[in-house]
């Protein structure tokens, strides 16, 4: 018993329209992504020598600014998300 069925291509559904448009924001992704963008700027401030480091009781208001810049926009995107 032979089976000649093959699912259908793309290119032969001529008659239905092309999905396009944007897709839903994951707020988990962007949170993360905001957190290692700010993380990265964070260290080339230090590697450059803008932001002087004495002693690592100086990195105590420098590393908690990535989890409340990444939470504060994720908590926006799940807002702007509801209405």
């Amino acid at each position: 018993m032979s089976h000649d069925y093959a699912p259908p291509r793309f290119e032969d559904r001529a008659g239905e329209a092309k999905p396009t448009g944007r897709h839903p924001v994951n707020i988990g992704h962007l949170v993360m992504g905001l957190a290692f963008l700010v993380f990265f700027v964070v260290w080339a401030l230090i590697v450059s020598g803008t932001v002087v480091i004495n002693s690592i009781e100086d990195l105590r208001w420098l590393l908690p600014i990535p989890w409340i810049v990444g939470g504060s926009v994720g908590l926006l995107a799940a807002l702007l998300r509801k209405s």
